[in-house]
């Protein structure tokens, strides 16, 4: 094992890696939102949006994260989701 690698910028990654798990972590506690009913959501936000578009479900990714809100710029928990659309479906 390499001593000098444990203390190289290389691991920078897995850094901000785990520091965006725990940010997460912290969001979801502070929400009162497991992780089985974020799954829950995403689930049922596959089911509605699927029969309108087809989905790239490898690229999905839903998460709660905190936004300022525009009337008095506090601070409110927001679900984020980026959903890749391969195509549109005929009505």
């Amino acid at each position: 094992m390499d001593v000098f690698k444990l203390f190289s910028r290389e691991n920078s990654s897995s850094k901000n890696v785990a520091k965006e798990r725990l940010r997460l972590v912290l969001v979801h506690d502070r929400t009162n939102c497991s992780p089985h009913f974020l799954e829950m959501i995403k689930g049922d936000l596959l089911n509605v949006i699927s029969d309108y578009i087809e989905i790239d479900e490898d690229g999905l990714d839903i998460k709660i994260s905190k936004t300022k809100r525009s009337i008095d710029d506090a601070m409110v928990p927001a679900l984020i989701a980026n959903i890749p659309i391969k195509k549109m479906k005929a009505k």
